[in-house]
């Protein structure tokens, strides 16, 4: 994604969270990943410490895992910011 798309993706994003949820709240990630086994740690590792429950479920050619991510977040920008650590990971895809 582009940086001038990303930015206002992140600006539209930020404004329905503020709109929809009152914080902090509970919020569902969804990644699908190529199914790498350091690339699912990776997105594990940075959700640490925060109490998520992390769902993981293989495609069924095995090539793709749908990891799903539920986990209380303090505000809009805090979301926000663990989508752009996620987005580092080579063929991570946001959902």
């Amino acid at each position: 994604m582009d940086p001038k798309k990303s930015q206002d993706f992140y600006k539209k994003l930020k404004s329905q969270l503020e709109e929809t949820s009152t914080w902090p709240s509970k919020y569902l990630y969804k990644f699908i990943v190529p199914s790498q086994p350091q690339k699912i740690a990776q997105i594990e590792t940075i959700f640490n410490g925060l109490g998520a429950v992390i769902v993981t479920k293989e495609s069924s050619k095995g090539t793709y895992t749908s990891v799903s991510i539920t986990v209380i977040m303090k505000s809009p920008d805090a979301v926000i910011e663990k989508y752009k650590e996620v987005g580092t990971i080579e063929g991570v895809i946001s959902l």
